[in-house]
């Protein structure tokens, strides 16, 4: 188990920017593959990006171009980088973290079992 908790959400204008990291607990940080999730109020949560323990990283087509996702494993931190952004990115952004999740299943969060407990990204004017 890995204790995840996320920082670095605010309310922003649009085409603004924020960074959002997550902080984890424990000694074995690099072993994991890291995902940032969001869900905004009425909707299902949906994938942002993922940066996997071999660094591969996956993004959304929402957010491609846009964000950034990176890993520190000397500082157990993953930053999500967001630019350009839109109030549709308005939401709760959540970090989560699995041993087991490959390419293959780094957009399904039922494959995480390691959850942090958000950081809300307000953007409006």
């Amino acid at each position: 188990q890995v204790q995840l908790v996320e920082s670095g959400g605010g309310l922003v204008q649009p085409g603004g920017s924020l960074r959002l990291s997550c902080a984890a607990s424990g000694n074995t940080f690099s072993s994991y593959s890291m995902g940032w999730f969001r869900q905004a109020p009425g909707k299902e949560r949906e994938f942002v990006a993922a940066i996997l323990w071999t660094t591969s990283t996956r993004y959304a087509e929402s957010v491609r171009g846009r964000c950034t996702i990176s890993r520190d494993n000397a500082k157990n931190t993953v930053v999500l980088q967001m630019n350009r952004l839109k109030p549709e990115d308005t939401a709760l952004y959540y970090c989560a973290a699995s041993l087991t999740v490959g390419w293959g299943a780094a957009t399904d969060d039922r494959k995480y079992d390691n959850w942090g407990q958000g950081t809300q990204v307000t953007v409006s004017s």
